[in-house]
This record gives C-alpha cells, sequence and structure tokens, in this order.
C-alpha cells in the first residue's frame, strides 16, 4: 500500500472522482462527507472493489471551529496517512453588491478557512506527504459575479504556495484547478455547447483528465508550490482589448 489519503468532499462529483482514483492505485482511502451520507456509502462500497481500506468521516464544515479531531480521528483509523485532497466547497453566485454577510462567511469558511486549518493539523500529525488543494481555472479571471466564492479561491491558490514554501521539505503542496468537467444538472444542452464553444480545445473535461494530474504530483517529488491548470485551455482567453480586435471605426489605432 502507499499510504492513505483523506478526500474532503468526497462522496460525490470530483471529491469522488479523486477518492477512487486514488484507490486505483492503492491508497487507502478516508472520505469525508456532511449530508451525503448515502452517497458516501455508495463511493465506499466501490472503492473496496479495490481492495484497499476505507472508511468514511462526517463533519460539517460550515460549523466545525477546530478541525485537528478530524485528522486525528482519520490518523487513529489509518496511522499512514500521508496525502490530504481539499475538495469539499460550496459554491455560490453573488455580485459584491448582492453579496450577504453570511453568504461571505460561508464561501470563505468551507473554501478556505477549512483547507487551511487542515493543512496545519496535517502537517502536525504527518512527518511527510502531499497535500493537494483543488481550486478552480476561475481565477484566472475576474468574474465579480461569483466575488465571495472567487475570492475564497484566488486565496486559496496563494495558500497552496505559502504552505508549500513553509512545510518543505517534508510535505509538498500544489493545487489542481479545473475547468469545465463536471456540469451541474440544472444546466440545459444549449448552456453547456456555449461553455464549450468557448474552450480552446473545444470539449469537455473529464476525470481521467484530472486524476492525471494528481497522479503526476503525487510521483513527482520536484514539484511543489504548483498548480496545474486542467481546463483545456479555457484560462487563455481573455486576451484584452487592443487595436486589432476593435471592432469601432475603420482605421482606428490604439
Amino acid at each position: 500500500m502507499k499510504g492513505t489519503a483523506l478526500v474532503t468532499g468526497g462522496a460525490i462529483r470530483l471529491g469522488r472522482g479523486f477518492a477512487i482514483g486514488l484507490a486505483q492505485l492503492g491508497y487507502n482511502i478516508a472520505i469525508h462527507y456532511n449530508q451525503s451520507h448515502l452517497a458516501a456509502e455508495a463511493t465506499l462500497e466501490e472503492i473496496r472493489s479495490f481492495g484497499v481500506q476505507c472508511q468514511g468521516f462526517q463533519a460539517d464544515f460550515t460549523k466545525e471551529t477546530d478541525l485537528k479531531p478530524i485528522i486525528a480521528a482519520v490518523g487513529d483509523r489509518f496511522p499512514d496517512l500521508n496525502v490530504l485532497i481539499n475538495s469539499a466547497s460550496v459554491y455560490e453566485s453573488a455580485s459584491l453588491t448582492e453579496t450577504t454577510p453570511q453568504l461571505f462567511d460561508q464561501q470563505f469558511t468551507v473554501n478556505l478557512r477549512t483547507p487551511y486549518f487542515l493543512t496545519k493539523a496535517f502537517a502536525q500529525f504527518c512527518q511527510s506527504g502531499n497535500i493537494i488543494n483543488i481550486i478552480d481555472n476561475k481565477i484566472a479571471f475576474n468574474q465579480y459575479h461569483y466575488c465571495a466564492y472567487l475570492l475564497s479561491k484566488k486565496a486559496l491558490a496563494e495558500l497552496t504556495k505559502l504552505a508549500a514554501m513553509e512545510l518543505a521539505p517534508q510535505i509538498r503542496v500544489n493545487g489542481i484547478a479545473p475547468g469545465v468537467t463536471l456540469f451541474p444538472t440544472t444546466r440545459t444542452e444549449d448552456y453547456r455547447a456555449w461553455r464549450i464553444r468557448g474552450i480552446p480545445l473545444q470539449r469537455q473535461g473529464k476525470i481521467d483528465y484530472l486524476l492525471h494530474a494528481l497522479k503526476y504530483i503525487l510521483e513527482n517529488e520536484f514539484v511543489t508550490g504548483q498548480i496545474l491548470t486542467i481546463d483545456g485551455g479555457e484560462s487563455l482567453t481573455n486576451i484584452g482589448k487592443n487595436s486589432d480586435n476593435y471592432l469601432g471605426l475603420a482605421g482606428e489605432t490604439s
């Protein structure tokens, strides 16, 4: 066995994909979940089919003020804990002027405070290992329609670099910034096609693409403080204004 990985938000969506992918690589798996109890059980059942050990751990990150007990509980069950995947996230659209204090606190508590203090607890428990923060390719943009969410993810990207400096050489800290991978079920086919048209590689992402990045980070021992953007080039598309793309009067120059 390669050790044990704790995947927050590991019962559903991207977290589930990371948990299953790590199990396929030979890691024992600890899954954190909040309300997705049935989904967690189904994910754990699938993980067991790969011949590794696994267990679920419930916690509501919007209410937990001390995150050390979570790492301690996982460590008691899996003393070889050596990977932390900070995948749990909340996502709600609201511009600056639409953001309530409650929404702001929720976004920052789950998306930044939780990985911050899980990282601290992991570093105190583990002598060596890997921390991988799941960020978002939106950090390349300034989409104010998601102001609090995006600000929390931009801060998580900076935390990745700061923690990489402090925790080296024993612990490597990196990030993965996915692009369009799993659409919410509420999105229409027209919307999905519109989003994909905006991706230079003209296709939707897959969990496998993210797992390739995860495997690379885990296996390359000379990589830390990096954020791998897996988005088909979407984060490169904001080229800015200049005279060549100006649609105004003929002959207008910069």
